[in-house]
């Protein structure tokens, strides 16, 4: 970290990110679901630094509380989608029929940006946070399990793994205990980049509507009730939008800077 700016910036930023998101319940001005009477739409003030919604909730509470629910979310679904493409990526160099069919599987999915995948996979399922985690974990499993087959089939022809052969070990021994174990730092990149876009998937379909259900805050949901809100309190829009800038952007530096210590 101390060799890479960019790693330690986003990491940095990260921390900051998880600890406001986390400590939401002791940070927090208000309760986020609290209707103030009498302050509907307030500008930003004293008591309020971002204002207040059209339900008389306090905004900076709310962004706090969406922060929260935008990592549980994503570091909910990233982990399912990286074991589901790790085991099936291994599953694909080590049977030619399983390879072919998984393939095909990947190809479909990969056909569709992630944010439309979500919101068919939601409008099948019905709006929700396990809905969301689910699309998310569909949309990003694909990438892991390409990236460990092509990992897998660089590595094990490599001498360490001909060594391991040779001194009989078998096939699954050989790829469990040395050639994944060097596969993880690619796999650690992916995982930083999944957690960035998990946070506009999850945003994206909260925004819409068809993501985590009100009353729960949300980014995107607390953003779109600022956009049709705009003329009255400009700065409602501000706290949510920076916040996913910010949370992405943060988990994009950190990808950068395992990519950058890789090479």
């Amino acid at each position: 970290m101390r060799a890479s700016r960019t790693l330690l910036v986003g990491a940095a930023l990260l921390s900051l990110l998880i600890v406001l998101g986390f400590a939401a319940p002791l940070v927090a001005f208000e309760d986020p679901l609290r209707q103030i009477p009498g302050a509907n739409l307030l500008p930003p003030g004293p008591g309020h630094p971002l204002g207040t919604d059209d339900l008389n909730r306090d905004v900076l509470s709310r962004v706090l509380y969406g922060i929260r629910t935008s990592l549980i979310v994503v570091l909910s679904a990233v982990p399912i989608a990286a074991v589901t493409g790790v085991v099936l990526g291994l599953a694909s160099t080590v049977n030619r029929a399983a390879d072919t069919i998984l393939a095909r599987v990947s190809d479909v999915v990969l056909a569709f940006p992630a944010l439309i995948l979500a919101i068919l996979l939601t409008a099948l399922r019905g709006p929700g946070t396990v809905t969301v985690v689910l699309a998310i974990a569909v949309a990003e499993a694909p990438v892991f399990l390409r990236l460990t087959r092509a990992e897998v089939l660089r590595l094990r022809g490599t001498a360490y793994a001909e060594a391991a052969r040779i001194a009989g070990a078998s096939r699954g021994t050989v790829l469990t205990k040395h050639v994944l174990p060097n596969a993880l730092e690619p796999l650690a990149v992916q995982v930083a980049l999944a957690l960035s876009l998990g946070v506009f998937v999850e945003s994206g379909l909260s925004f819409v509507g068809v993501g985590v259900r009100p009353p729960t805050p949300s980014l995107g949901s607390v953003l779109a009730g600022a956009v049709n809100n705009w003329d009255a309190n400009a700065a409602y829009a501000w706290g949510p939008l920076l916040a996913i800038v910010a949370l992405s952007l943060a988990l994009l530096l950190v990808a950068r800077g395992f990519a950058g210590a890789r090479r």
